[in-house]
């Protein structure tokens, strides 16, 4: 009795580690499996992170692709627009006027810009018509001259029209096309002056003559060698009046021209 008890007893325990051991083993498979699950989700999601962290340069590098192409096709139109904040009033029966300037500049040169030559002739037509008012022209040019001679008006001398425009048209900054001082006659009382625009590094003679006075405040314009007036360029003239061109005085240089000595003096006098 005591000895079935001791191998029941045996059959027990032996049972009993054969459990433990299946026990273990399954808690091992098991822990295993859990660790090889969890490393497998972990590739998964660095994967998925890989994926988006890449998605996710991609479009940063299209995105930053994107905006250069933008930035270079609108800067030069934001360049231009803070470049050239100029609008001008052409009256209307001085528009064709204005486009035939335009194209005649235009025609210079290959390497003119034809929105400086449009904004020349703009600027230079609405100059001329404000002048023109301002001046009160009278008459001939000549009488008009009279007319300032005696104080009856205060500007409209020939080189009065010439420096307020080259004032005007200064203030364009224009980058193809250049201004000249242009005299003829000089020092004497039959002298004329007018500006002559040339195309960028062109010499005087091939450029456009911009003449006021001869016809009583309406602009005339034209090549400079075919004008039966032969001018000659003076720079630093040009220079001088540009220099000078924020003084309040607009005009205390002594010209001599037709009726004009008095005035000047007059002029001196009271400054």
């Amino acid at each position: 009795m005591s000895l079935s008890r001791v191998e029941t007893e045996g059959a027990r325990a032996h049972r009993l580690a054969r459990l433990l051991r299946y026990t273990q083993m399954a808690t091992f498979r098991r822990r295993d499996y859990v660790t090889l699950g969890r490393t497998f989700h972990i590739n998964i999601a660095a994967a998925i992170m890989f994926l988006a962290r890449a998605s996710q340069i991609q479009s940063l590098i299209r995105l930053a692709v994107a905006l250069a192409i933008f930035t270079a096709w609108t800067r030069p139109a934001m360049a231009d627009q803070q470049q050239r904040p100029f609008s001008f009033q052409v009256p209307k029966n001085d528009s064709a006027k204005a486009k035939a300037l335009a194209d005649q500049l235009a025609a210079l040169s290959p390497r003119v810009n034809r929105e400086d030559t449009e904004l020349l002739a703009q600027c230079a037509y609405a100059t001329v018509s404000e002048l023109r008012r301002e001046y009160r022209m009278f008459g001939t040019p000549i009488f008009n001259n009279f007319l300032i001679y005696h104080g009856l008006r205060k500007r409209g001398y020939c080189y009065q029209w010439s420096e307020d425009l080259l004032v005007a048209l200064d203030k364009l900054k224009l980058t193809s096309l250049e201004l000249h001082w242009g005299e003829y006659d000089p020092g004497t009382w039959r002298e004329n002056n007018c500006i002559v625009v040339t195309a960028k590094g062109q010499p005087f003679n091939r450029g456009i003559m911009l003449e006021c006075w001869r016809h009583l405040g309406h602009l005339y314009f034209g090549p400079v060698v075919s004008d039966w007036e032969h001018y000659v360029e003076n720079s630093a003239y040009a220079h001088f009046v540009l220099g000078r061109s924020a003084a309040s005085n607009a005009s205390g240089t002594n010209h001599r021209v037709a009726f004009q000595r008095s005035i000047v003096a007059k002029r001196k006098a009271s400054d």
